[in-house]
C-alpha cells in the first residue's frame, strides 16, 4: 500500500492490499477501496462510495458527491463501483437520491475525461462513456453498451444492451439493444454490427437482428404492427425476444426515422454507410 504524505483519508475508510493514493486526493467517510485500486492526484471519494478491484481514479475525478437534485436531504445514499473500472481526469459519478440507493457502475467500464453519471443511474459491465457524455438521473445502460462524446441524455431513459450512439447525439426517448442510433434527437440507423461480431453473435443472429430492425424501423409499419410481423416472420431467439421485451416494455418510448431519413435507409447499402458514418463520428469525438 502506497499512501502518499499530503493525501487525507477518513478514519472510518478500508483500503484493501496493494492500493495506491497520490498527493492531495481525499477519500471521505465510509468509503471501500479495492485491493490494487489506484486513485491519483487530486481526485476526491466524497463520501459512501465503494470501489473495487484494480480500478484508476484519475486526477479531478470526483466521485460520491451528492447528487443535483433538490429533494435530496444528505440521508446515506452510495455510489457502487465494480472491479476494473476506468475513471479519467475530471469525470463524475453522483451518490443516489434516496436513503439506502445507489448509483451503479459495472465492472470493466470506463468513463473518460468529463463524463457524469447522475444519481440512480446503473451501468452494466464493460459500458464506456467517451468524452464529455452527460448521464440525467436513473438512466439506465445495458452491457458493452458504447456512448459517443458529448453525449446528452435525458433522465429516466433506458439505453439497451450493445448499443452504440454517435457522437454529439442527444436522446429523450430510449435507445434499443443492437442498434447504432445517430442524431439530435438520436434515431435507429441500423444495427451495431461490429459490437455484435465481437460478442460472439454468428451470421445467423445478426442477420435475424437486423430483419427485426427493418421490421421496426424502416418498413413504414408502427411498433405494434411490426411487433406482430416480427413474431411471425423472424425466428425468436434469445436476441430477438429481448429486443422485442424492450421495445414493448419502453416507458419512454424509441422514436422512430421521419419519413425522408426512412427512404434513404430502405436502400440495400445504406446500413453499411451509416454504420461507417457513426464509427468516423464516434472516433473522432473520442
Amino acid at each position: 500500500m502506497i499512501i502518499h504524505p499530503t493525501a487525507i483519508i477518513d478514519p472510518t475508510v478500508e483500503l484493501g492490499p496493494g492500493v495506491e493514493v497520490g498527493p492531495h486526493a481525499y477519500i471521505g467517510p465510509h468509503c471501500k477501496v479495492g485491493e490494487g485500486t489506484r486513485i491519483y492526484a487530486n481526485a476526491v471519494l466524497q463520501g459512501y462510495t465503494t470501489l473495487g478491484k484494480n480500478c484508476q481514479v484519475s486526477p479531478g475525478a470526483v466521485l460520491g458527491g451528492f447528487p443535483q437534485d433538490v429533494k435530496f436531504k444528505e440521508w446515506p445514499s452510495y455510489v457502487q463501483i465494480g472491479d476494473n473500472v476506468i475513471i479519467r481526469e475530471c469525470a463524475t459519478v453522483n451518490r443516489a437520491t434516496g436513503e439506502g440507493e445507489a448509483t451503479v457502475v459495472g465492472d470493466g467500464c470506463m468513463l473518460m475525461a468529463y463524463a457524469h453519471v447522475a444519481h440512480n443511474c446503473t451501468l452494466g459491465k464493460e459500458v464506456i462513456l467517451a468524452n464529455s457524455v452527460q448521464l440525467g438521473g436513473h438512466v439506465e445502460v445495458g452491457d458493452y453498451a458504447f456512448l459517443g462524446g458529448i453525449l446528452a441524455i435525458h433522465q429516466f431513459v433506458k439505453i439497451g444492451r450493445l448499443a452504440i450512439i454517435s457522437g454529439g447525439s442527444a436522446s429523450r426517448q430510449d435507445i434499443p439493444p443492437f442498434s447504432m442510433s445517430d442524431g439530435r434527437p438520436a434515431v435507429v440507423v441500423g444495427i451495431n454490427k461490429v459490437g455484435m461480431k465481437r460478442r460472439g453473435y454468428d451470421l445467423a443472429s445478426r442477420t435475424r437482428i437486423k430483419k427485426a430492425f427493418q421490421l421496426l424501423w424502416f418498413s413504414g409499419l408502427n411498433h405494434k404492427q411490426a411487433l406482430e410481423a416480427i413474431r411471425n416472420e423472424v425466428e425468436m431467439d434469445d436476441s430477438v425476444q429481448e429486443l422485442v421485451s424492450f421495445v414493448e416494455n419502453s416507458k419512454r418510448g424509441v422514436r422512430r426515422p421521419h419519413e425522408l431519413m426512412r427512404n434513404d435507409l430502405d436502400r440495400p447499402d445504406a446500413q453499411e454507410g451509416a454504420s461507417e458514418a457513426i464509427i468516423e463520428n464516434l472516433m473522432e469525438c473520442m
